[in-house]
């Protein structure tokens, strides 16, 4: 049974920003032991952007919303809501939404900050589409927003090599009757925890002098067992959705999955037998943005000209949780 939710909605407008700064892998290797030809082979990447010291996920969130808004015609004080989708919030409150209301100057807007890992901007995307649906909000804006430097040891070359600064966002509404979300699929298993973490910074192990020795506030990862894991889940849970819709894949316009790692990418693809042409990839030049990677390659697709008003595009998404799910569209623009 699929997720249709009680009115046509889906997203009207999108943006996105990354920092000026480019770190090339030559830049890495100079850093860490690596090469060019290890990282690109392995991942895919051959840049990301960083950003300068004192630059927080809300000021790359309200920059990409900015763009947006300016996208869709209309003023910030015509948001309902901001959900901020981050795993670096600018620090653990106030709110990063709050922080980006106040930057872009929506005052009418609440929000609230959403943490699923790199399934994050998906679960806001069809939280804000369903209270978009309830009838209780008329727009709401979705913001993916990480600032992974914060959160990575950049003398550990398993991890530096893979993730990058930046945002993109949303504006969700009402659309033409048949058009926006038709369906969506979202899972959580715990179980996964030990195997994509940051072990240190929360309530069960605050900061303390021996944990950050301990290096507990990076992003530790099992490399191997998540590649398994997001290959088989983005691939399955967008053929449960194509499947309970009557679709096949070759009806997909867009395959936009999460930006993790090239081979994971063009795995979940194969499984659905999906030429790659057909995939959305900007990871080799702007890495793993967690929250971002999906509405900015969305953002660069759709300003590349490569989706038009009517087509299928399909969202997958896998992250720390685990957690991961997928978004079946008929674009409404």
């Amino acid at each position: 049974m699929s997720r249709r939710l009680a009115k046509s909605v889906g997203i009207t407008a999108t943006g996105q920003f990354y920092p000026d700064r480019i770190v090339t892998n030559h830049d890495l290797a100079k850093m860490v032991d690596t090469s060019d030809e290890w990282i690109i082979s392995r991942t895919g990447i051959k840049e990301r952007h960083w950003v300068e010291p004192g630059v927080g996920s809300s000021d790359l969130g309200a920059e990409a919303l900015q763009m947006a808004l300016k996208n869709r015609g209309i003023a910030a004080d015509e948001l309902d809501a901001i959900i901020a989708c981050t795993v670096t919030p600018d620090m653990l409150f106030p709110c990063t939404a709050a922080l980006i209301q106040h930057k872009v100057g929506a005052s009418k807007a609440f929000g609230f900050d959403l943490n699923a890992a790199c399934s994050s901007f998906l679960f806001g995307l069809s939280a804000a589409a369903s209270m978009v649906a309830s009838g209780a909000y008329k727009r709401i804006a979705v913001v993916g927003c990480d600032v992974m430097t914060s959160i990575t040891d950049k003398t550990d070359r398993n991890t530096i090599v893979l993730f990058g600064d930046g945002a993109g966002a949303v504006i969700v509404e009402e659309v033409e009757e048949g058009f926006g979300i038709l369906d969506f699929e979202q899972k959580i298993d715990g179980s996964g925890a030990p195997y994509l973490c940051m072990p240190a910074g929360g309530s069960l192990k605050p900061a303390t002098a021996a944990t950050v020795a301990a290096k507990e506030h990076f992003i530790h990862q099992q490399g191997q067992e998540v590649y398994k894991r997001a290959v088989r889940e983005m691939a399955e849970v967008s053929r449960l959705m194509l499947d309970r819709n009557a679709l096949d894949p070759k009806d997909l316009v867009l395959f936009v999955p999460h930006q993790a790692n090239n081979r994971i990418m063009e795995a979940a693809a194969k499984r659905l037998e999906l030429p790659l042409d057909r995939m959305a990839n900007n990871i080799m030049y702007f890495a793993n943005t967690t929250s971002a990677t999906i509405p900015t390659a969305m953002h660069q697709c759709l300003e590349a000209g490569r989706v038009k008003k009517g087509d299928h595009v399909v969202f997958a998404a896998f992250g720390a949780g685990f957690t991961w799910g997928g978004m079946l569209l008929k674009w409404a623009y």
